[in-house]
């Protein structure tokens, strides 16, 4: 199937994103009109050779030129008119440039390959949970049926002793037949026994290999702004069923040695093979205690919730264990202790020992919060958390649990948490190990598809948007350089953390940091409306802006602001009736400090050629009157000797915002 169809089947979340990708440099009409023909050209090779560019360019034209003779003999007249302006449109901006117009195409046909193979993958996921669902449900039936069979077999009452010198009869009451040979039915026992053994090994394999692994990578993922699915209700009530048959196999393994007791004879079956049976539930159930055992929260700072597994020192932080077994019989019986890692040479203070209950969670599980922990280290390490519960009865066949928590960097001071949060991205991003304390010795390189994924769920995580991909492709091209197609190139640890960004005093991720601060902080309502498109090349802001009526602007991100910065650019005509661009310069959190940026937008004013204050801005892109955008995020209108806050070169004027220039 053709990409543009595939396309074209995607759910509406994926179709907004791709409206974006096109605008009035390479419209959506075009792309819909000649898609096959588009699809079938080596945009990339056109895009760095010009003679080829110039070719295929050209090749276009005549594509539009049939493509039109076609509306015409449908008489379809608005096609007609559409096409002939795109024409002309191309032919005036790429006529001499065929080679931008190439690495347009190029770079919106490689947004759509990404975008689909984004749709394509969360499809999976989806289908993946269903039949792993489907398929826990059958096995766990067969394996509840294999339970039942035994549970109906009641050694006491069910086998009648009648000795004899060389055999004895057995009256099988529950089959209600009689069986002459007790060889054969003990034999018979044993092997359905061990068969059914082999079942539920399978099934915790599946469970903890499986299941639980996947969940521990999910945890990981919402740990660092991902897909918050992370629930553990349906695993706990898979692992406690598990648990709950392997005690009830394990009761009719001590009958049969009950039974043993009784009477037994040479080549008895019960005494060759249950001890290695009582041994495999045995280590069955020790095993699947030790992984039910889990993190079920990681240590977070209550002031920082969207930021956890950063913790400073001095600061109380939380984190919680839990038990996926619901054994009542446990309840205020696990008694847990937090532990750090034996390398790290500084303590936890607070309350470190907690009894395990049910009565703490909302749904009855078995867990224990710690709520008043510290850290007394006093520089940033990685650590672990590790609990010791002592405990017996039931809990004989466990033994010590051991369970850890994601490694933390540990800060001495807030002004740490942006590098710190970057290596806990890192990590997250690139491993799943949980004690890798070596990861940043030689920290290993990220491709910039898994970038682009955490970088958007830094927005999405702490507002209702995520990043489009025009967006991503302005943040790859601040950290990669021009490129059209930025799947699966590297970027490594110190040119997302800690180099320079060109021409720049500062990180790309010191500079990205800040922003997400601003957004959280002070433009939190119009990021979530859509109104910022934020991150813009300068090549695509006029591109998308020069068609439109004056008085039409955009909101994006500065690039030269450190501490994070938004601006505003608008399109006006000089006086030879030319289109500009202009630019005011970044408000920073000082200036938002002081005044809304909603309020900033509706009072600002500059002067026009006759003197007169007047509103540049009109319009946001691409057609929203600008009351209809900010009117509701207004004050009541200050009074008029009121001098609101300028970026730093406008003037105040009767607390109207005054300035023109570029950024």
């Amino acid at each position: 199937m053709a990409q543009w169809n595939q396309l074209q089947q995607l759910e509406t979340r994926y179709l907004e994103q791709l409206y974006h990708l096109y605008s009035d440099s390479f419209p959506m009409e075009l792309r819909q009109f000649l898609a096959p023909w588009i699809e079938s050209q080596d945009w990339a090779y056109a895009a760095n050779k010009e003679s080829h560019a110039t070719l295929v360019f050209h090749n276009l034209l005549g594509e539009i030129d049939q493509q039109y003779s076609r509306f015409l003999q449908e008489n379809n007249v608005l096609y007609q008119h559409n096409l002939r302006r795109i024409k002309q449109h191309l032919q005036s901006k790429y006529l001499e440039k065929p080679m931008e117009i190439a690495r347009i195409v190029a770079r919106c046909l490689w947004e759509e390959q990404r975008l689909l193979q984004t749709a394509t993958t969360a499809q999976q996921v989806d289908t993946h949970t269903h039949t792993h669902t489907h398929t826990h449900i059958c096995i766990h039936a067969q394996l509840q049926s294999g339970i039942d069979t035994f549970k109906h077999i009641q050694m006491n009452d069910v086998l009648k002793i009648l000795p004899s010198e060389s055999f004895i009869t057995f009256t099988l009451i529950a089959q209600g037949s009689k069986v002459q040979h007790r060889f054969s039915v003990l034999q018979q026992i044993v092997t359905e026994m061990a068969g059914l053994l082999s079942a539920m090994d399978f099934v915790q394999k599946n469970l903890t290999d499986e299941e639980l692994a996947d969940w521990k990578r999910r945890q990981q993922i919402a740990c660092i702004g991902g897909p918050p699915n992370i629930c553990l209700d349906r695993l706990e009530t898979w692992i406690t069923s598990l648990a709950e048959s392997q005690l009830q196999i394990r009761q009719q393994i001590k009958k049969l040695e009950e039974l043993q007791q009784k009477v037994s004879y040479k080549g008895d079956p019960i005494i060759q093979h249950r001890p290695a049976l009582e041994e495999k539930i045995v280590d069955l159930f020790r095993n699947l205690m030790k992984s039910a055992f889990v993190a079920e929260r990681q240590p977070c700072m209550p002031m920082h919730p969207d930021r956890p597994l950063v913790i400073k020192t001095g600061v109380q932080f939380t984190t919680k264990v839990r038990l996926l077994v619901k054994f009542p019989e446990l309840n205020y019986q696990l008694k847990i202790k937090v532990c750090i890692d034996n390398s790290r040479k500084f303590n936890i203070l607070g309350t470190n020992t907690k009894v395990m209950n049910m009565e703490e969670s909302n749904n009855g599980s078995l867990s224990a919060e710690f709520k008043h922990l510290v850290s007394s280290a006093v520089t940033p390490v990685f650590f672990f958390r590790s609990t010791e519960p002592n405990f017996f009865g039931i809990c004989e066949l466990c033994g010590t649990l051991l369970t850890h928590s994601l490694p933390v960097v540990v800060i001495s001071n807030i002004c740490q948490m942006p590098n710190a949060w970057a290596s806990i991205l890192w990590y997250n991003m690139l491993t799943n190990h949980p004690k890798n304390v070596n990861f940043f010795t030689k920290p290993p390189v990220g491709t910039w598809d898994q970038v682009a994924e955490v970088l958007s769920w830094q927005f999405s995580s702490t507002t209702k948007r995520g990043l489009t991909i025009e967006q991503l492709t302005t943040l790859a091209e601040k950290l990669l350089g021009p490129c059209v197609n930025y799947s699966g190139c590297q970027i490594t640890w110190a040119k997302f953390c800690k180099e320079n960004m060109a021409g720049k005093g500062f990180s790309f991720w010191v500079w990205l940091d800040n922003i997400i601060d601003l957004v959280k902080k002070y433009i939190l309502a119009l990021w979530n409306e859509g109104y910022i498109m934020g991150f813009i090349s300068k090549e695509r802001e006029r591109a998308i802006l020069s068609p439109k009526p004056p008085g039409t602007f955009l909101l994006r991100f500065s690039e030269s602001s450190k501490e994070g910065g938004i601006t505003f650019t608008w399109v006006e005509k000089d006086i030879n009736g030319k289109t500009q661009i202009q630019s005011v310069e970044p408000y920073t959190k000082q200036q938002l400090n002081s005044m809304s940026f909603a309020e900033i937008i509706m009072g600002y004013k500059i002067m026009d050629a006759t003197n007169i204050l007047v509103s540049p801005l009109v319009y946001l892109y691409p057609d929203i009157p600008k009351e209809e955008a900010f009117g509701k995020y207004c004050r009541p209108e200050a009074q008029p000797d009121t001098e609101f806050p300028d970026p730093g070169c406008g003037e105040c004027v009767s607390g109207n915002i005054v300035h023109s220039g570029l950024e």
